[in-house]
């Protein structure tokens, strides 16, 4: 399958707006945010600064590794709707002036890979993946995936593929090292292994659009910047045969991750957890901001997913808010529908304390934060 090909985001499309037995069972179905993600508040994590240099060769044993907190374990793509992985899969952060760091540590007792070429579909393997969306706007964001053989896949991605992206495969990402390391043998189905520790540096200078000014001061975040991320583990059934592994026919992938996107898809990047960037030392109290506006925020993605439920049902946008069946509620500013030349824009205000703001969303998701900041 060539690697340009969005293959699995077209198949967990499709099953995002399946409709499960239980569901069946209970009656229509509900649209897919309101039944599955609107309920999910997304991961956090404060990543500190690296206070001893890291060495990038897949063994988290530098100082500044141990200082960093694991994330929580990763849990099922649709979160509580599903049960929980059967192996352990948990992450860290770091930075400095020149890189953003992650290291994940994978339990795996049958350690395999197959694909050894740069840019080939690494999900096909066990694989470990990044997402990161530096404004958090839901456009313009990058992804990387790496399998145990450390081949990697870098993409860049416009905006998500249900909203017309189309993944930039030929992004590159200059600087970038990566390292695996191996608790047990490779390829091998006659002994039980234990697993693989990944670590990845990626300068910032990569966090750049195709295309864009190259002469534009790439830089660290500043103190107290929150971006956008997730991390992905795709793991395959596997059966031995002819002393080899193989994977269990008609059976998809399992999908572990950090913080649950409530349908089979990562790119629903709204639904990504929140990393702030902190130089305070370790054992200083870093607090995690709210999201401000949060339940306009929720709101605003609400409308887009109504939307695209009305346009699948009638061929076209909703012009008002009732052909939206949107229910006002007490002491909440309604949204404000404006039409476009491409499809619509909702703004959702918001007062909070002494501040005011609104969250605006289009039709091909971008989400920005106007009066207020992130």
């Amino acid at each position: 399958m060539s690697s340009t090909i969005p293959f699995r985001p077209l198949l967990s499309l499709l099953l995002a707006y399946a409709v499960s037995p239980l569901e069946a069972a209970e009656g229509p179905r509900l649209p897919a945010w309101r039944a599955r993600m609107v309920g999910i508040s997304p991961a956090e994590y404060v990543a500190q600064r690296a206070s001893t240099p890291v060495v990038i060769d897949g063994r988290l044993d530098e100082p500044a590794w141990a200082s960093a907190p694991w994330t929580a374990d990763f849990v099922d793509i649709e979160g509580d709707a599903r049960p929980r992985p059967s192996l352990r899969t948990r992450a860290k952060i770091l930075w400095d002036e020149r890189f953003l760091y992650v290291a994940a540590e994978l339990e795996e007792p049958h350690l395999w890979a197959t694909l050894t070429e740069h840019d080939s579909v690494i999900f096909q393997d066990p694989d470990f993946e990044v997402f990161m969306d530096p404004d958090g706007d839901t456009h313009e964001y990058y992804e990387f995936e790496i399998n145990a053989l450390n081949t990697g896949w870098d993409l860049f991605l416009p905006k998500p593929y249900i909203d017309g992206g189309k993944a930039r495969n030929e992004w590159e990402i200059p600087g970038l090292r990566t390292a695996v390391h191996l608790r047990g043998t490779l390829n091998d189905p006659r002994d039980t292994d234990i697993g693989w520790t990944v670590e990845m540096a990626f300068p910032w200078s990569a966090f750049r659009p195709p295309g864009s000014d190259s002469s534009a001061a790439a830089r660290a975040p500043a103190e107290g910047d929150i971006w956008r991320m997730n991390f992905s583990r795709v793991q395959w059934q596997v059966v031995t045969s002819s002393a080899r592994y193989e994977k269990v026919p008609n059976t998809p992938e399992n999908n572990w991750v950090w913080s649950p996107q409530g349908v089979i898809d990562m790119h629903r990047p709204e639904m990504w957890g929140r990393v702030l960037f902190s130089g305070k030392p370790a054992a200083g109290a870093v607090v995690m901001p709210p999201v401000p506006g949060s339940e306009a925020r929720r709101r605003a993605v609400e409308l887009y997913y109504a939307q695209l439920d009305h346009r699948r049902a009638q061929g076209r946008w909703g012009q008002t808010l009732d052909e939206l069946k949107w229910s006002a509620s007490a002491g909440v500013p309604a949204p404000e529908l404006q039409a476009t030349a491409d499809g619509y824009r909702f703004a959702v205000p918001f007062r909070e304390a002494e501040r005011t703001g609104r969250w605006v969303i289009r039709q091909d998701r971008l989400l920005t934060l106007e009066g207020s900041n992130e």
